[in-house]
């Protein structure tokens, strides 16, 4: 098959996800934040006996409270994460907090329930700490390609396209959640920064085992011609890269079907994520290595590599 003669429709599908991805975004709400973000309440649960975590959350949801994330710590403890509380505005009136704890006495047991309120700083600081990481690895990671293809003519080129494929995958898996924020409403909180940061290391992974067979056919000699050399690479690595992406994506798969919610948001980005860093590493990172040589986004005019 010849992929890199049709490179110019694999760029025009990742710009129309970039692009759907960003008018989303742009369209209020661009996300549907967690309270990691919004602030909100952190309730502490003790029951005396083993209590169900779905019955928890179907009787928080009956209280308005859809948007709480239940975490199991124990057979009798749990840790509920939901929007800030309110307080009483009449004097005698009790609070949204003590509605909350008569509510599970009578429908579900008796229970000590503690609660704090969460402040957005946490998260601010967060995704300043995720931005700074990602900027030092796209540095590291374009000196070691350099430097680990340094055989290969226009080693820095790789590097270059793989931080580009990275971004790619980033921006997709972003926009995505954008649009699911308003579709399902699924929340960006912690978990998704800890899941984007994952995403970029898969995805810079699955393009190195590409540029490492395009470096041992140019070592080979199987072609002068670049959009050759590049072509049978893919189809080389093509097969490996599928059975690792589909390996991993059951195991995601499984503990989203048996772990809690709590996992969600990590679980989702890490899905679009494997699949867009497996699609990047062969349709996108590659195709640009050979842009950049031929300078040029269509066409098949060859260029032939010279070591």
């Amino acid at each position: 098959m010849d992929f890199v003669g049709k490179r110019h429709w694999f760029f025009l599908l990742s710009g129309i996800l970039i692009i759907a991805g960003i008018i989303s975004i742009l369209i209020p709400p661009g996300f549907r934040f967690g309270i990691e973000f919004t602030g909100g309440t952190v309730l502490s649960l003790t029951f005396e006996e083993s209590v169900d975590q779905e019955s928890l959350s179907t009787l928080m949801s009956s209280l308005g409270h859809k948007e709480a994330v239940i975490q199991k710590l124990g057979d009798e403890s749990f840790l509920i994460r939901t929007k800030t509380l309110q307080e009483p505005i009449l004097e005698n009136e009790p609070s949204e907090r003590e509605k909350i704890q008569e509510a599970i006495n009578s429908e579900i047991g008796p229970v000590i329930l503690e609660g704090a309120a969460v402040s957005p700083i946490v998260a601010q600081e967060t995704v300043r700490n995720a931005i700074i990481a990602i900027l030092f690895a796209s540095f590291a990671i374009l000196f070691y390609i350099s430097w680990a293809f340094r055989l290969v003519p226009n080693s820095f080129r790789m590097g270059t396209t793989a931080i580009i494929a990275a971004i790619h995958d980033v921006l997709i898996v972003v926009g995505l959640f954008s649009i699911l924020g308003k579709v399902v409403d699924i929340e960006i909180n912690a978990m998704f920064i800890t899941g984007v940061l994952t995403v970029v290391g898969y995805s810079v992974h699955d393009t190195i085992v590409v540029f490492d067979r395009i470096r041992e056919n140019t070592g080979r000699r199987i072609s002068r011609d670049i959009v050759t050399t590049v072509n049978v690479s893919i189809m080389e690595t093509i097969g490996r890269s599928l059975t690792t992406s589909i390996t991993t994506l059951i195991v995601i798969s499984a503990i989203f079907l048996l772990g809690g919610n709590t996992l969600n948001s990590l679980l989702v980005t890490l899905v679009i994520g494997i699949i867009t860093g497996t699609y990047s590493s062969i349709f996108v990172a590659s195709q640009l290595l050979v842009v950049w040589e031929q300078k040029q986004i269509f066409g098949n005019r060859g260029t032939t590599i010279e070591n």
